[in-house]
């Protein structure tokens, strides 16, 4: 991997991460920008104990443009974009419309491949490898900045679930702070481990899983897939690497080498799930072969639009006291529950943080294995 650090016009930072080492970046930012306005502040929850994000300055956001003016493609054509090169591997650059900034952090773009009518289904081993590459650096170069005390790096996809631009890319967030979720995984796991007299928590429930079976949807030698016990979502996915890491930046050269297929895979099998032809096809062991009718390479008989999803890395915080009980690993979740029909987050859901799941996790992890790549 070879990396390149430039700036665009209004100071921010641009970051190109290329799989050749005899590639050159050297294209500047011409546009007339003015410099970056941010109206960010946090504010803390006293019933809650929560922070909260107040970035007025989003409002302004770009929204939904056409492809012809997408601000994540190469610049071409006197049309000139966020990125100054013609083409590109994977891209990093500091978010001009930031949730937190300055000393509440830093929020970052990561554009997965210069194709704008890609996924990152749609990537080769090779590119999803450099993506991890980029996610691991980053991890690394936030976790230096004084104000940071957790990196969250992460993909949304879909109109549904409230993405503002259509390129393949994802996002960054470093905060100044642990996340109310983060800090109720380390209660637990402080709770767990107390009460067991020194088990962690987290190889517990992946040890668990392993060993039931029912929720497994793909087993790898470094990577286990699965659905979990009290899934929130109509099709959730947690995937975590076989030996415990706080973070990234602890994944040894064989789970790093086998991310891509396994994460790929899950993907795609995220593309077919809605699949109404797959749907009649019979049950599939873990990681087996699709059945009959089954969609192909991510594309759906059915002709539903692409499963919108959320993609999560969940990191150990860098000070925080119980970081090394702490386990690397992925959270993948789709809002749609059928067909045509969205998981919506009503009044258990938002006033009281109760989930409500319409699919039982042992039926989803059965679909997810029914539609595995032949």
């Amino acid at each position: 991997m070879k990396k390149t650090s430039t700036r665009l016009a209004d100071g921010r930072e641009l970051l190109y991460y290329d799989s050749r080492d005899d590639v050159v970046r050297d294209a500047v930012d011409r546009r007339p920008l003015g410099p970056v306005g941010t109206d960010s502040e946090i504010r803390r929850d006293r019933l809650l104990g929560e922070s909260v994000a107040i970035a007025s300055h989003r409002q302004s956001r770009t929204y939904l443009p056409p492809a012809d003016q997408c601000p994540l493609c190469p610049s071409r054509d006197g049309r000139p974009s966020e990125i100054p090169e013609h083409d590109y591997d994977v891209a990093v650059f500091e978010n001009r419309f930031p949730s937190l900034a300055g000393g509440t952090g830093r929020c970052e773009v990561v554009c997965f491949t210069s194709d704008h009518d890609a996924s990152f289904a749609d990537l080769t081993d090779a590119q999803a490898a450099l993506v991890l590459d980029a996610w691991t650096d980053r991890t690394a170069e936030l976790s230096q900045l004084p104000a940071v005390e957790q990196v969250f790096c992460f993909e949304n996809r879909g109109e549904e679930i409230g993405v503002t631009l259509g390129h393949p890319h994802g996002q960054i967030y470093a905060y100044p702070f642990v996340t109310p979720r983060t800090e109720r995984m380390l209660r637990s796991a402080a709770e767990h481990r107390e009460r067991t007299g020194g088990r962690n928590l987290f190889d517990d429930v992946l040890a668990d899983e392993r060993a039931d079976g029912s929720r497994i949807v793909l087993r790898g030698e470094h990577w286990t897939a699965f659905v979990p016990y009290a899934a929130r979502w109509p099709y959730e996915v947690h995937l975590y690497p076989n030996r415990r890491v706080p973070d990234l930046l602890g994944l040894d050269g064989a789970a790093r080498t086998e991310f891509p297929q396994v994460y790929l895979e899950l993907l795609r099998r995220f593309d077919r799930i809605f699949d109404g032809a797959a749907g009649a096809a019979g049950p599939a062991g873990p990681g087996g072969p699709a059945g009959p009718g089954a969609a192909v390479d991510g594309k759906r008989a059915s002709g539903e639009p692409p499963t919108p999803y959320i993609s999560a890395w969940h990191q150990a915080p860098f000070s925080a006291q119980g970081r090394g009980e702490f386990a690397l690993h992925l959270e993948l979740f789709t809002i749609r529950r059928t067909v045509g029909k969205l998981k919506f987050l009503a009044g258990s859901e938002s006033g009281m943080n109760v989930f409500i799941n319409d699919v039982p996790p042992e039926a989803a992890a059965e679909r997810l294995r029914e539609v595995a790549s032949t």
